[in-house]
């Protein structure tokens, strides 16, 4: 029995050893390695086409009041994940030697987070445009890093 117990002790220790957590790094939590930019260009898309039509509406009829609130809900809807896309980016991928390279991707990605939240309260033409502009200007910060 002593034998047993002392072999199983011996086997404990050894698998401790295996299982024994060690230091990892990458760039998000999982890690998966996958990042791309076409979520938050296409939402940012989105909500300057739907700044469009709500403002070609014309006359405020059944429909056209239908079509409105389905409109803006689309255009909110999409500037929000036009943010979690920027912030995922933001948190998840862009590293330290990103920063050295693109001392201004900090101000960058803030001022285009703050125009989602603009392009939600606002139907403006103008604030769409510089959110597409913005993002586009990330996403080719992304591309580079990427090269």
């Amino acid at each position: 029995m002593k034998t047993v117990t002392g072999l199983f002790a011996a086997l404990m220790r050894k698998s401790e050893k295996l299982l024994e957590p060690s230091l990892v790094y990458a760039h998000c939590d999982i890690p998966c390695g996958i990042y791309e930019t076409n979520s938050m260009t296409t939402a940012a898309d989105t909500v300057a086409k739907m700044v469009e039509k709500i403002l070609d509406l014309k006359g405020m009829e059944l429909v056209d009041r239908n079509n409105f609130v389905r409109m803006v809900h689309v255009k909110e809807e999409h500037a929000q994940k036009c943010k979690q896309e920027l912030l995922i980016l933001w948190t998840d991928y862009f590293k330290d030697e990103h920063l050295a390279k693109f001392p201004d991707l900090h101000t960058k990605v803030w001022k285009a987070t703050k125009l989602c939240s603009q392009a939600k309260r606002t139907v403006d033409l103008k604030v769409a445009q510089q959110l597409k502009e913005a993002v586009a200007d990330i996403a080719r910060i992304f591309a580079e890093t990427k090269k």
